[in-house]
């Protein structure tokens, strides 16, 4: 019989932030399967596309409320479990979709689905600042991130080919029971935080806490900041005003994208699936990048100067892409490739932007400011789902040109609000 007690596992972080990637590959799957699938099941329950954007709006509002509750939840009963509540009530949720009649059980369904997802992203982002030192942060988001781009891109062909075999019930059903696996080899892996975790060697611990600003080599001993406290400070609402004004770009082509394909090209659920899924390996690729190059410019650069430049080349990168789409996107392979380009400039900027709360608060803290960032964020794209249809009705140019705005005002807020991105106890 094996001794696991004094095995040790080289790169112990980058297995923990792989099992947070596997869960957001997931994540991302159960999301995107409605919007994938909602052509027949808006058929097989007589629902419009009215009632689409009040479902969506249930799980964003949901979502919104969830990611700070969850950020505290974090902070109070840590990560390990964090991510297994979150994982096992947004799996319940899928596999209960099994059993909706019409719009108002859906919407209960995807309520709680959108409730426990919500848990992810501030759970990552606090999973990331106990496991990585500040120059391979931006890196680990980014592999998180690169979830969300590898879910989508998964989610589309995958639940287009399960909802031919076994319609669209049993389909949310095998996405759920995928979920409950997970939390199986991350219970196994992640036995306790870096510094009393058997499996890490003792040069990957070194490495860890040595790496971490001067005021932050103890974590696991600090005192948490209450919300008051955090929003008192200036640098919290630039995080909270760039997640706000940079949400919106992601969401609307999660939600959105199907039903533009649907529309625009008559596409049925196996030409949206075929289709769908490209622009998503443009977030993947952008959300290694935005890591990786952040990673490279501290090797000489700031972070305040790291975090900024990246996130302005991703702003960049929206905006060009969009008045491209706005422009020369009159087929279905042109469009998706500019949406490439777009999920691209978005994840390499948003890796950045969901590092500086880890940056500019304590590890107590950390999963709480995420967490209002998030749920702020939320908020912009639930105004959005609710214009989409109303803007939308000839042309779906309004809506991209107010993503096209979006994006220089997210760098903005990071420009004039944060004064430099460091601890905020040392400036």
């Amino acid at each position: 019989m094996l001794n696991f007690k004094y095995m040790k596992v080289k790169g112990l972080r980058w297995w923990i932030i792989g099992l947070v990637c596997l869960a957001t590959i997931i994540n991302y799957i159960d999301r995107s399967a409605l919007g994938i699938m909602w052509p027949e099941m808006s058929k097989d329950l007589g629902l419009s596309e009215q009632d689409y954007a009040w479902i969506i709006n249930i799980f964003t509002i949901t979502y919104a409320a969830g990611k700070f509750i969850s950020g505290k939840v974090y902070d109070k009963v840590g990560t390990k479990i964090g991510f297994v509540l979150s994982i096992f009530f947004w799996s319940l949720a899928s596999v209960l979709h099994f059993f909706a009649k019409g719009a108002a059980s859906l919407g209960i369904f995807r309520g709680l689905l959108g409730v426990s997802e919500a848990g992810n992203w501030p759970g990552a982002v606090k999973n990331n600042a106990e496991w990585f030192p500040i120059k391979e942060r931006a890196l680990a988001q980014g592999i998180f991130n690169a979830g969300a781009g590898i879910g989508s891109i998964i989610a589309a062909p995958t639940v287009a080919e399960l909802f031919g075999v076994y319609g669209w019930r049993v389909t949310f059903v095998i996405i759920g029971a995928i979920g409950f696996l997970w939390i199986i080899p991350w219970l196994i892996i992640n036995k306790a935080l870096p510094k009393n975790h058997p499996w890490i060697t003792e040069q990957e611990r070194i490495h860890i806490v040595s790496g971490r600003h001067e005021s932050r080599q103890n974590i696991e001993n600090e005192k948490a900041l209450t919300v008051l406290q955090i929003l008192s400070k200036k640098e919290a609402w630039g995080v909270i005003a760039a997640r706000f004004f940079i949400e919106p770009i992601w969401w609307l082509f999660v939600f959105w994208m199907p039903i533009y394909l649907f529309k625009e090209f008559d596409f049925n659920v196996k030409e949206i699936g075929y289709y769908a899924w490209f622009p998503y390996v443009g977030a993947m690729i952008g959300s290694i990048a935005g890591g990786f190059y952040a990673k490279r410019l501290m090797i000489s650069k700031s972070t305040d100067f790291t975090r900024r430049k990246t996130v302005n080349i991703g702003a960049f990168i929206i905006v060009i892409s969009i008045v491209g789409a706005i422009f020369f996107a009159n087929t279905p392979e042109k469009f998706v490739c500019f949406v490439f380009l777009v999920l691209f400039g978005f994840q390499f900027a948003i890796s950045n932007i969901q590092t500086i709360p880890s940056d500019l608060l304590s590890g107590k803290s950390v999963g709480t400011l995420a967490g209002l960032g998030g749920s702020i964020g939320a908020v912009s794209v639930i105004i959005m789902n609710w214009l989409i249809p109303v803007i939308t009705v000839d042309s779906y140019t309004p809506a991209f040109i107010i993503l096209a705005i979006l994006a220089p005002l997210s760098a903005l807020s990071i420009k004039y609000l944060i004064k430099e991105i460091k601890p905020i106890e040392d400036q």
